[in-house]
């Protein structure tokens, strides 16, 4: 380890990670401790070499200077690497994404550049199928498809690995449709954190869903409507149908849709009828004068 203060509070960060459940407040206050003293030793011109190339937007592999150093300290590597992990499964735990984004592109050096000198990481995969099912969440298929195909596994073999399998059953139910299987999954999740993204989806489905039905009906029994939005109860509805502006009928057991914006068209049929009239007569008219 490069100093004895790194090395006590990374091993205070693991304790505080590994305790169940995790005392995530301890982890926030060590997590930009330990960055600033990880990436300040050997690690650093790495580091902050990718940083800046990310900020001017010059590509990594052509300013060929994140190859690791000859005197690179390995045991530090895995340390700095570790750190970005539990804080990238930290941010996930206090629903802070941005924080994730931040962690997983500090990690891709590492992932992607330090393959042939560090050992594999078991938080590999699952950081990695997290990230795949951000993309999902926020709507950036194309990103998501280009991200799967760069992963550093064989096309035959990402079936067989959950973490990536995961993310990619949600895409194709998504795309199919098939709503119900993407709320199953939830608990098929293979970590505990993977069900943060799964119910941000099920939030956007089910407000496709619910605007779904303010067309398509006047009213819905309680019953149906919860079903329908994958309500465990009627009691979970009724704040989300508060929320939306509609009319809930306790007694009758119903939900009334209100029409936003709709506006009733009288169709002036007499006055067409009669303008038709006119016009078939003067036609008439211009035709008898003719011959």
């Amino acid at each position: 380890m490069a100093t004895t203060e790194l090395g006590l509070l990374y091993r205070e960060l693991q304790a505080a990670f590994s305790t169940q459940p995790s005392n995530l407040q301890k982890c926030g206050t060590l997590l930009p401790k330990l960055k600033v003293l990880a990436f300040t030793q050997q690690t650093a011109p790495v580091m902050l070499i990718y940083l800046l190339c990310c900020i001017i937007k010059i590509g990594l592999s052509s300013a060929g200077l994140l190859v690791p150093h000859g005197d690179a300290n390995l045991e530090d590597l895995v340390v700095a690497r570790e750190i970005l992990e539990i804080g990238a499964v930290w941010s996930i735990r206090t629903k802070d994404i941005p924080s994730f984004d931040r962690y997983f592109a500090q990690l891709q050096t590492f992932y992607n550049d330090y393959t042939s000198v560090l050992p594999p990481s078991p938080r590999e995969f699952p950081i990695r199928g997290l990230n795949l099912i951000r993309l999902l969440t926020q709507n950036r298929i194309a990103e998501f498809h280009t991200t799967l195909e760069s992963l550093p596994l064989p096309a035959d073999s990402l079936a067989s690995n959950p973490f990536i399998s995961h993310p990619i059953n949600l895409e194709r139910w998504l795309m199919e449709g098939s709503y119900s299987k993407v709320w199953n999954a939830r608990e098929e999740a293979p970590a505990e954190e993977y069900k943060f993204f799964v119910d941000s989806l099920m939030g956007t489905i089910r407000n496709e869903i619910a605007s779904c039905e303010e067309v398509a009906y006047n009213t819905l029994p309680l019953k149906d409507a919860a079903t329908l939005l994958f309500f465990k109860s009627q009691s979970e509805l009724i704040p989300y149908a508060q929320q939306r502006g509609w009319q809930v009928d306790l007694t009758g057991e119903s939900i009334s849709f209100a029409k936003k914006g709709e506006e009733k068209i009288e169709v002036p049929k007499e006055k067409l009828i009669a303008a038709n009239l006119a016009y078939a007569r003067e036609l008439e008219m211009i035709v008898g004068l003719r011959y």
